[in-house]
């Protein structure tokens, strides 16, 4: 079982995710929040496996809580994705940079919200996919590091993954199955150093992988 903490100031938007969440059979929500001090209180009391967090709420901002629940400097992190109205590509970075392991539109839909849910709870990232591309070629200026580490088939995932597909997306496209897009996956974080599907993208586009 998932177990969600919801974290916006729009008690609307907090009773619509406990009723998409909570009508899968393998999540349930412990607790939802207004505000950004009791994400992190109750967050850090209840341990959930994913925290859904807005960006803009009182007392303290989404990627306030995401640093502190999920940061670089966190010893024991949480998982946070971060679920907001506004498209802004400052926000997507700094909330990657602060550990967020998905940055989701409240507009995405219900399929991608549980999508990014199971994502995060398995260790693995999501990000809109109307919003990856663009933020990946914002922030992602082409440095070559040298020589490509990969196979040839792993190139072609990545490059799918960087134009933001999915894994079963990918699997369609290049005629793989979906065990063998993870297998894949997995390698590539080995040889690149890379935590998720996100920084796999990041790496793809700086060192110039896409525009080969």
């Amino acid at each position: 079982m998932i177990r969600v903490l919801i974290a916006d100031d729009q008690e609307m938007v907090r009773v619509g995710f406990r009723m998409i969440l909570e009508s899968q059979e393998d999540m349930s929500v412990v607790a939802d929040v207004a505000n950004g001090l009791d994400a992190v209180s109750r967050a850090r009391e209840l341990r959930p496996d994913v925290c859904l967090v807005d960006i803009r709420m009182p007392g303290m901002d989404g990627l306030a809580v995401t640093k502190t629940l999920a940061g670089p400097d966190v010893v024991d992190p949480l998982k946070v994705v971060v679920v907001t109205t506004f498209d802004l590509d400052e926000y997507v970075h700094t909330a990657l940079a602060n550990g967020a392991s998905g940055f989701l539109l409240k507009d995405a839909g219900p399929a991608l919200l549980m999508e990014a849910v199971r994502a995060a709870a398995r260790g693995d990232a999501l990000v809109s996919p109307q919003i990856t591309v663009r933020l990946l070629r914002h922030f992602a200026a082409p440095t070559p590091t040298g020589a490509n580490p990969l196979t040839e088939r792993e190139t072609d995932v990545v490059r799918a993954t960087a134009r933001g597909l999915t894994n079963t997306e990918i699997g369609q496209e290049l005629y793989l199955s979906l065990s063998t897009v993870k297998t894949h996956l997995a390698a590539v974080q080995g040889k690149i150093g890379a935590r998720n599907r996100v920084e796999i993208a990041a790496w793809a586009w700086r060192t110039g992988l896409m525009t080969d």
